[in-house]
């Protein structure tokens, strides 16, 4: 009896151990389960991450843009050394300032003019400059002026009458006019077809001997634009360059959407390498503050083909068929209502001399037919 008990309590040990055993593998097993699908949600998630920044890192025409800025040719906060340390990548000229928020080209005062301008110039074959910017003032509508501009150009630190820049230039150039000189022009008026709206955004490429006419608001010359509403707006305006494949793309973003609306797209503009980035502003009689918040640029990785990279290197700026868009219709000067009032009447009193004319003759001419018969 004692035997059969030692075995029967070494069969419910053996079963209790089993069972004990079973319940931590299984356990060791859930325990597994879960550490793994934790991994794989892990790598999921990381994937998926990576998958959204490589997207974004593509820009919207497929143009890659590098992980980095090129930071000797953009301006960001805090500008550090801006115009006055020779470490710094940027000059300051006339009346422009650096505050801890932006660079004031001009303030809202008359007749002003500031700049601000790379001092390294750009050998970079495809690019993209993205610009943050603020216009604000007291003034009212049509009351304010005159707007800035954004440059690429051979020439740097120069002053002139072309938003505080050299006319002339050698280069492009992005014009945020904010003020209608036209209208202010009474010599000849151009069609309905070609009248602007303003602020008014557009380009123009220069040659060196191409001028940018002023009180034509630069129409003559200008390469294509667009109307948009940037002055004393509530939310961050931006505007964005484009150059690829010798193609020129101005987009802007100034309706607080976050998203860029087209300007101008036009195929065929060269522009050599080797020049400078800059900004101006002036004011006249009408003023505002032109604020420069940011200039960050962009190199775009784009394939050529072979023929393309064995092109010889641009020494002038062009656009091709530059003569057929800068053609604009100019319309004559139609008669004011005081002259075409005068015209009616000189008209009926002549038409009514000519009247009593005609019949004078005609009596005379009877009376001696008359004299003639008897």
């Amino acid at each position: 009896m004692a035997t059969a008990d030692k075995h029967h309590r070494r069969r419910r040990m053996a079963a209790t151990m089993s069972k004990s055993n079973w319940f931590r593998l299984s356990s060791f097993q859930i325990f597994d389960l879960m550490f793994n699908q934790r991994n794989n949600r892990k790598l999921t998630c990381l994937f998926t991450i990576v998958l959204i920044l490589t997207c974004q890192c593509l820009a919207d025409d497929g143009y890659e843009i590098d992980d980095f800025l090129k930071r000797e040719h953009s301006l960001t906060k805090p500008y550090q050394g801006v115009g006055s340390s020779s470490s710094s990548h940027w000059d300051l000229m006339g009346n422009a300032i650096i505050t801890t928020e932006h660079v004031r080209l001009t303030p809202d005062l008359q007749s002003r003019q500031g700049a601000v301008w790379s001092r390294i110039p750009c050998y970079l074959r495809d690019w993209e400059m993205q610009v943050h910017f603020k216009i604000h003032g007291q003034g009212k509508k049509n009351l304010n002026g005159d707007g800035m501009a954004l440059w690429y150009t051979k020439e740097r630190m120069q002053t002139g009458p072309v938003f505080g820049n050299m006319n002339l230039f050698t280069g492009l150039g992005v014009f945020l006019d904010t003020y209608p000189n036209e209208n202010n022009n009474h010599e000849k008026k151009y069609s309905p077809s070609t009248q602007r709206v303003f602020p008014y955004v557009s380009g123009m490429v220069g040659n060196g001997t191409l001028a940018y006419e002023h009180d034509r608001d630069g129409q003559s010359t200008e390469l294509g634009g667009c109307t948009a509403l940037l002055r004393n707006i509530p939310h961050d305006t931006f505007l964005l360059i484009r150059y690829t494949k010798n193609r020129l793309t101005i987009q802007i973003d100034v309706d607080g959407k976050q998203q860029w609306r087209d300007c101008l797209d036009l195929p065929g503009v060269r522009l050599p390498q080797g020049y400078f980035f800059g900004a101006s502003s002036v004011t006249g009689d009408l003023s505002d503050n032109h604020d420069l918040i940011s200039m960050k640029l962009y190199q775009l990785t784009v394939e050529r083909p072979q023929e393309e990279e064995e092109e010889e290197e641009l020494t002038v700026p062009s656009v091709d068929n530059f003569e057929e868009l800068h053609k604009v219709e100019v319309q004559e000067e139609g008669m004011s209502g005081v002259q075409l009032f005068f015209t009616i009447v000189f008209s009926i009193i002549g038409i009514f001399v000519l009247g009593v004319v005609a019949v004078v003759m005609y009596g005379r001419w009877k009376e001696n037919s008359r004299k003639r018969f008897y």
